[in-house]
């Protein structure tokens, strides 16, 4: 996925290179320590002018996933990003790790920004980060929080959030992480 911020080109993109290769192809490699094979590798890549100017990969234990239209926030300074577990976020352009956070048990499918905060949209998990990436809350359901066919499961509406699981329990959460009736 490519994104345009200001002068700059991101790019996204789900690396499956051995880990000992990606210290080749990225100048800076964000990984957990591990025993075990990462379920996801994400690639960033900062183009100026046509131009490779940085670039980096991240990496966490915990369930599989994707790049895909919530998968990320592009923020003037910073790039959000779920992969597996965790948000990674990441300063522009220099692409240091400002911070990451264990977002989900196991997989953060979601991030969306609220005021000055995120929402995030995760497999066992409905969490509320705030700028610097602290946990606000957390909120967990009888089962996970998708569908059997992957839609209409997560919503964000002015006056709070639904999330329906498994089962299709529909739970509504306000944005203090308590649930409503």
């Amino acid at each position: 996925m490519i994104f345009e911020l200001g002068k700059y080109k991101v790019e996204l993109k789900v690396d499956g290179a051995d880990p000992a290769d990606n210290a080749l192809e990225y100048r800076k490699v964000y990984f957990d320590e591990s025993e075990f094979e990462f379920p996801t590798k994400i690639g960033l890549k900062l183009f100026e002018n046509g131009d490779l100017s940085n670039s980096a990969i991240i990496g966490s234990i915990g369930g599989g996933t994707g790049i895909h239209e919530n998968s990320q926030i592009i923020e003037e300074s910073r790039i959000l990003v779920c992969c597996s577990d965790s948000i990674f976020c990441l300063s522009v352009p220099e692409l240091d790790l400002v911070w990451k956070t264990q977002a989900d048990q196991a997989a953060c499918f979601e991030i969306f920004k609220y005021k000055d905060s995120y929402i995030v949209h995760g497999e066992l998990e409905i969490s509320r980060l705030d700028f610097n990436g602290q946990l606000m809350w957390q909120k967990i359901g009888a089962d996970i929080f998708t569908t059997i066919d992957g839609t209409n499961d997560f919503e964000i509406t002015e006056q709070y959030i639904r999330a329906t699981d498994w089962e299709n329990r529909t739970y509504k959460f306000d944005f203090d992480g308590n649930l409503e009736e």
